[in-house]
Order: structure tokens, then sequence, then C-alpha cells
């Protein structure tokens, strides 16, 4: 396949300024269990000094094949065959030799991965990786370089074991460690993939400062053109192991020219995403009597009220506390949920959202009857009528299993016949083939891995289906076709679905009702149109202005999410609010939610955790 040159961006396609880095006529092909497949197919890229460049496309289009070349860490048990060049300066990393490799890697180049657990060793504590990046043993260099990347308390974090981060903190030392030599070069291969929006904008907004402070130049590959789009100068956009598109961030935003950059964009969930009708109770006061008699209305408008009333899973005040390792290897109070009371009514899709360590996962395998050690009580069906779909679909299959056998593990009990006719019908409604019933999860993708968890999941149709973060490792194409499958399959089986997210704009279009957490307590909750276009919670608003967008500021949350060992008093959010006042800190206040809006609809009621609601204007909403 030839790369596509588009004349109405050509002059996008070679950057002013001397070049860092450039990619000449580059074609890739790699060995898999004795399949050889060309993944680049004469790749043409110039990196100027000092920009960032985005490259964008799904999974499976060479965006990683790409940076790793470029690297010079193509592993050699794929038999790479490679033309053309990858120049970094005036080295050819595709044809050097492993020592020169090295050289260039050490002086020139700096790498992020997307997860940092498996780049950071897990034994070795940070200060001592990042000071070894720096080819120095001087702590003092490393709380440099931690200061530099904005992580907080450096000489505290000195200590501390990769596991014992954040992991907005654990991709700030990558960072910390990529620009331990002043590289000209950073390759961030989706740095923030599995981030929650708000800890996404602070690594963005930490590698376009390495950008403006060091002069560095930067390849970041991601999925999402949003992401590229809100810190890249340019963006190329690959798809099949061709550029097809490239040009300004602005350009491919607001005028692109492929059809698959369209279908990118077309893909992406926005705050302003249409979003499919609901299908959840109607308010009672959008219930049509429009022509009935006074008696046959008021029964419509008292059985609407009585769906509305009809909860199928109640928490009041409940609480889950774990037992986890102080600093002095104690065993302390962690305080996962601190009295959580809410409903969740009949029919009805809720999102629940906030940043990793809020209590979202928890909240939700509570209700699934994973954790046992909770407080407070918590009515929902019984066991057998919920079902939970994980985030990582792979992990959650039995990988010695083939599909088949997946599915008629729920189906003990039926008969043969019965069990084929399920397991049939099943693969239809969820989009797969009939021949995927002898693939084991290692041969699937990942979007058909988390079909087939949604399968086994809704077989046996649940009353309730959980769903825990079943989309933030995938691409925006097969994370839109998972999101409309649960809706379709809320609908067509009339479940009601939990659904546990980090990003705002997918809780909109996924959900009727959002509930946003923080730090173990819900601060927040209401009609998702009301909670994502008039926020009246300080931390609801910093969750949607981090929601990445093309043109929009980088809105970032400042400091850290306090440790739930030991929570701030008051509201737990004030430490870090920008609109937090001395009496936030004292009592009860933050801790109740609170009506703020009365539209007698039952479970479309507004309520915040906040007194000073009132004091928030309204927000633009981000496209």
């Amino acid at each position: 396949m030839s790369v596509a040159v588009l004349p109405e961006i050509a002059e996008a396609e070679s950057p002013a300024g001397p070049l860092v880095a450039q990619l000449k006529g580059l074609v890739v092909s790699l060995e898999r269990r004795g399949v050889r497949s060309e993944i680049l197919h004469g790749v043409d890229l110039d990196i100027a000094k000092g920009e960032i460049l985005g490259v964008v496309g799904q999974s499976g289009s060479g965006k990683s094949v790409l940076a790793t070349t470029l690297l010079g860490l193509l592993p050699a048990s794929s038999k790479p065959i490679i033309e053309g060049a990858a120049l970094v300066g005036e080295v050819d990393m595709a044809h050097a030799s492993e020592a020169v490799r090295r050289q260039v890697r050490r002086e020139h180049l700096g790498a992020v991965f997307q997860n940092p657990m498996t780049s950071l060793n897990p034994t070795m504590r940070v200060g001592k990786q990042v000071a070894e990046a720096a080819w120095t043993k001087d702590a003092e260099e490393a709380i440099t370089l931690m200061n530099r990347v904005a992580i907080p308390q450096p000489a505290e974090r000195l200590s501390s074991f990769p596991h014992q981060l954040s992991g907005g903190l654990r991709q700030r030392v990558m960072v910390a460690m990529a620009i331990a030599d002043n590289p000209d070069l950073i390759i961030a291969d989706e740095p923030t993939t599995a981030l929650d929006t708000t800890v996404q904008a602070q690594v963005l907004a930490t590698l376009k400062g390495m950008r403006d402070t060091i002069g560095c130049s930067i390849i970041l590959i991601t999925h999402d053109l949003g992401v590229a789009a809100q810190v890249a100068d340019r963006i190329a956009v690959i798809y099949s192991g061709s550029i097809v598109e490239l040009g300004t961030s602005r350009q491919v935003l607001e005028e692109p020219q492929h059809e698959y950059t369209k279908g990118l964009l077309a893909s992406r969930l926005t705050l302003t995403t249409k979003k499919p009708p609901s299908r959840a109770p109607k308010p009672v006061a959008e219930v049509d009597t429009t022509g009935m008699s006074a008696k046959a209305a008021q029964k419509a408008l008292e059985q609407a009220r009585a769906k509305l009333r009809r909860p199928i899973v109640e928490m009041v005040d409940l609480t889950c506390t774990f037992k986890v390792k102080g600093p002095a290897g104690r065993l302390v109070d962690l305080n996962a949920l601190r009295g959580v009371t809410t409903r969740v009514y009949d029919g009805q899709s809720m999102a629940i959202v906030g940043e990793s360590g809020s209590g979202k996962s928890t909240l939700l395998r509570a209700v699934a009857g994973l954790e046992t050690k909770i407080g407070g009580d918590l009515i929902k069906p019984a066991q057998a009528e919920i079902q939970m779909v994980f985030q990582d679909a792979g992990a959650s299959l039995t990988p010695w299993l083939r599909t088949e056998s997946i599915l008629r593990e729920r189906l003990r009990g039926i008969g043969r016949e019965q069990q084929d006719r399920m397991i049939a019908e099943t693969l239809e409604r969820v989009g797969l083939p009939q021949e995927i019933m002898h693939a084991r999860p290692k041969e699937m993708s990942g979007g058909q891995c988390q079909r087939v968890a949604l399968a086994r999941a809704t077989i046996i149709p649940p009353k309730v289906l959980l769903c825990d973060e079943p989309t933030s490792a995938l691409d925006v194409t097969l994370a839109g076709i998972i999101l409309n499958l649960i809706r379709d399959l809320q609908s067509e089986l009339n479940m009601t679905v939990m659904f546990v997210t980090h990003d705002l704009a997918v809780a909109r279009f996924v959900a009727d009702r959002i509930a946003v957490m923080y730090l173990g307590r819900l601060v927040e909750v209401g009609p998702v149109e009301e909670v994502t276009r008039n926020p009246r919670h300080p931390y609801t608003r910093a969750l949607l202005e981090a929601v990445p967008g093309a043109g929009i500021k980088l809105a970032t949350v400042r400091g850290e999410a306090p440790s739930p060992v030991n929570p701030p008093t008051g509201c737990a959010y004030h430490p870090r609010c920008v609109f937090a006042r001395p009496e936030c800190a004292a009592g009860d206040i933050g801790t109740v939610l609170a009506r703020v809006s009365d539209e007698q609809h039952g479970p479309l009621v507004h309520e915040v955790a906040c007194p000073h609601y009132a004091d928030l204007k309204p927000m633009e909403v981000v496209k």
C-alpha cells in the first residue's frame, strides 16, 4: 500500500527548522509463528526540532512498530526485515550496530511507554531508578529531575517503590527518566491510555512542559485524536502501516481529508456527541396523557411514579475498609468506601465516575459480592442475577478454554440442544461469527475478547450488569462499538447497568444518571445531561475540564489525590479545590449529599455534597 500524500495539506509535511529524526521509505516486516507480515509500508515522516508530532491510529495500525523501529528496539525474535531508513540525527537506527543504537538511545533519545509498571523495576526504589537514568548516584539530581516533572514532595518519594505510587506519578517518574540526559527526542507510546482524564491532563502538561523547558521534540503515539490535538503541533494519521493524512492539529481535526480520519473523528466520544434515546423509565413530567380520561391519566402517572421509585440496588451508608501496610510496615486501615448512600433504579443505567483510588471499582465489587468486608446496608438481587464484565477481558477469560466452553459453563443443567441454540443466538447478539466458538482468548483481539465477556455475562440475562472500565484499554473505534453494544443489550434484555469509568464523555453516552466519587464518597449524583452541562461540585467540574479536545486549554487538577489511609477532614476535595474556604475543612461539610433541585422525578433528582455549589459559574461544554 502506498503512502497517500494530500496536496491540500502539503505545506505541513515539511516542518521548518532543523530535523531531529526522519523516516525515509520505511518498510518493516515481522515474523510471528512462522508467518511473515509487512507492518509498515513505505513511511515518510520528518520530525523537526522542538515540535510535538502526534501519531494517531487504531490498534494494529503500526504505531508502536514505528516507535520501536526509531528506538532500535525491534525484538530479534520477530526476525525483522527493514527497508528504508529511520534516522535519529545522522544515525540510521534501522541498520546501525547494537552498540551504536545503544549510544544514540543514551545520548539523544528518551522513551515513555504505555504501562510504567512493566518499564520500572518493581524491586528498586524510584529515586535510585531516576538517578541511574541520569548516570549518577546523587539523590539531589534525582530530586531535581522529579521536581521538573511536577512530582510533589520528591524527597519523600525517593524511597518509594513503583507499586506505592499512583498511575500518574509512575508515568511522571518515567518522564523524569526520559529527560535525564536532555534528549533531542522523546518517544511517548500511548503514555495516557489507561489513566484518568485528570491524570492524563497532568501527564500531557508535563510532556508539553518538557518540550518548552529543554527544547526537545516529542512523538506522541495515541489512538485518540483529541489527546493528540491537545498538545501536538502536527498530526500524522496512520492506517494499516501507511500514513494516510498529515497536517497541523487544527487542519486534521477541523478539515480532515481522508475517510479514515473522518471515521476516527466520528468514533470519538465528546460531551456533545449525539446519543441514542434512553430506554429508562421516563420522568413523570414527560408522560404523555393526551387524550386520556382523568382516571386513565392518573393511572398512567401512578405507574410512572412506581417505576421511578423501584430501586433494584440500594446502598445506605455503605463502607469498605481494607488492611494495608503503612510506612512503618504496620497494618493500617484503608477506607475505600466511606459512607455511600444511593439507589440504582430498575431499567436504569448509572455511570460511576472518578479518579483512580476514588472507590469506583470497590463499589462495583461490593454489589457483585466480591467484597465481603463491608459495613452499612446493601440491598440487591440474588447473586445469580448479577453479572460483571471486567476491564481486561482477556485476563478475565479462562486462557485455556475455547469460547464455546466459556459460554457453556454458564449453561450447566440445560440440555445440549438448547445450549447450542442459546450460544448461537448470543454470539449473533454481540456481533461475533460462529467460528469464534473455537478460538481461545489469546487468539482473539481485545474487542473480540470484550464481546465474548459480554456474551458470557448475558447468555442468561441478568437483572444487573456491572461493567468495570470495559473500554478504557480499547481504541476509540472499538470502544464506540462496545458501548453501543452495551446500550443495545440493556434495551433488548431489559437489564439495569452500573458502569464504572473515568471518562465523563463515555459516562454521558452510556448512562441515564451519573454518580461522581471522590476518595470513597459520592460528591454529586444526578441526571446525565444535568451533571455534564451544569456540574454543581468543583470536582465534577475539574473532571469535565480535563476532557481532551482541540483548541481547549489543557486544564489540570492541582496536586494529587490524598491517601484513603489518611483522608482530609471535612470535604476531602478541599486541599485541591480552587473554590475552597476555611470552613470546608471542618466538621461534616462535603460528607453528605444534599438536594439542589427537586423535580419530583425520583432518580432524576440532582444532589451535591458541596454547600457552595451556587458559587460555580456555568462552564463551556467541551466539543
